[in-house]
């Protein structure tokens, strides 16, 4: 299961049941950035986030420029969740080995939508914004 997506927006789909994509726990609003210039660009100079930004592929991140606190998780390539981190601006993230993707929000929210390292999470890209191997 290899996601490959491109710039847009979307779903991040939160599963109840680490084991099992049965029970959907939550649906959040997702951008997604693909593109190195997407990444790049990430969060920087906003004043909050509605929803996720899901950053692919990536393994690390930094809050430098950042004006908000931010919540941090690494997913593996099966989108399981390695580690959740809340960052302070001014921050440099140590880069997960077996991350493949990045989600960023605001702070607190993670918590708050149940996801924790061995979670499980779906993305659904837009119409036209869809993965080139299928999505997630």
């Amino acid at each position: 299961m290899r996601a490959r997506w491109r710039d847009g927006r979307g779903w991040l789909v939160v599963y109840g049941d680490s084991t099992d994509t049965a029970g959907v726990l939550v649906r959040v609003p997702l951008e997604i950035a693909a593109s190195y210039r997407a990444r790049t660009r990430g969060l920087l100079g906003r004043d909050g986030v509605s929803g996720a930004l899901l950053l692919s592929p990536a393994n690390s991140i930094h809050t430098f420029g950042m004006r908000i606190p931010i919540d941090v998780a690494y997913l593996d390539r099966h989108l399981r969740v390695v580690a959740v981190r809340t960052m302070r601006p001014g921050r440099l993230g140590l880069p997960r080995l077996r991350s493949r993707h990045v989600l960023e929000a605001e702070a607190g929210a993670m918590r708050g939508w149940g996801l924790e390292a061995g979670s499980r999470v779906g993305v659904e890209p837009e119409e036209g914004t869809g993965s080139e191997d299928g999505g997630g």
